[in-house]
């Protein structure tokens, strides 16, 4: 790598690279536009549930318990509730809320099921993560967890609020863990041993993948590849829709012509915009770009 940081071209995150290929016109409206959602009862489930796993490890060892972490749950909801009002619209009435809840609590008990936090000592939580590649490409993220052990072998954590992907579809789940892998690689000089994803939904399950220099240049390659399409489509004021299942849950079929709508005009806004000089911010924000 250069020893002199190169201009920063624009940034990405795991989430955004992952919209991109999901659908150029999905990443346009969350990126460009800026379009507002609605908020998500799975995504916010999702936010909860990982709030608490993260406090979970402010306990001493042995207090890390399934009634510990259930605890939890519901000071969780009403800091969430607090910060953003809107999270109580998602729900018909408090019977709703009360199954949303109960289902958070299961994966907060299925989580004991796959590792026992009382043998656990993270070395960092919510890790904040940027490196910025030779082309000027920012990447940057949150790992939910970060191990080290004795040795210095580091292993890369994600919780997931939903169920284990089939084998087709395992390479595109383990691309948001090479991405962070990658990361830290730029940053540190070292790849982590092994990228663990921990499905929380369903019953249950952990993808464990050991990644080697290979990989991670193979990732940076795709990543630069990427910037290189974004570039293109802001060049060009092209942003393709992109169908498949996921549109069933997009927001902003109104908006696509797939669904017979228009997308608003382009915002005057440059490739690099995506970035600023906003270098250490909130999750959510980082999720933006």
């Amino acid at each position: 790598m250069s020893l002199t940081e190169p201009t920063i071209i624009g940034a990405l995150s795991p989430s955004r690279a992952g919209d991109f290929m999901t659908c150029p016109l999905l990443y346009r409206f969350r990126v460009i536009d800026r379009l507002p959602e609605p908020p998500s009862p799975a995504a916010v489930r999702g936010t909860m549930v990982h709030s608490v796993l993260e406090r979970l490890y402010d306990l001493p060892a042995p207090a890390r318990t399934v009634a510990a972490a259930q605890e939890l749950l519901e000071p969780q909801w009403h800091k969430l509730l607090a910060e953003d009002p809107a999270y109580g619209g998602m729900f018909a009435d408090d019977r709703e809320q009360a199954q949303w809840l109960a289902q958070a609590g299961s994966m907060l008990e299925r989580y004991f099921t796959l590792e026992d936090p009382t043998c656990l000592e993270p070395a960092e939580r919510e890790l904040y993560v940027e490196a910025v590649l030779d082309n000027g490409l920012m990447l940057r993220g949150y790992i939910d967890r970060l191990d080290v052990a004795p040795t210095g072998e580091v292993r890369v954590v994600d919780y997931k609020t939903g169920s284990a992907p089939g084998p087709a579809f395992e390479a595109k789940a383990l691309f948001q863990m090479k991405f962070y892998a990658l990361t830290l690689w730029r940053l540190h000089g070292s790849v982590p041993r092994l990228l663990q994803l921990m499905y929380l939904g369903g019953g249950g399950e952990v993808l464990r993948y050991a990644p080697d220099e290979a990989d991670l240049r193979a990732t940076e390659r795709k990543v630069q590849a990427l910037w290189t399409a974004i570039e293109r489509a802001m060049e060009t004021g092209e942003w393709p829709p992109r169908p498949s299942r996921l549109c069933d849950w997009c927001s902003y079929q109104e908006l696509c012509p797939q669904f017979g709508g228009t997308p608003p005009p382009l915002p005057g806004r440059q490739p690099g915009d995506t970035v600023r000089s906003t270098r250490r911010t909130s999750r959510a924000a980082t999720d933006e770009l």
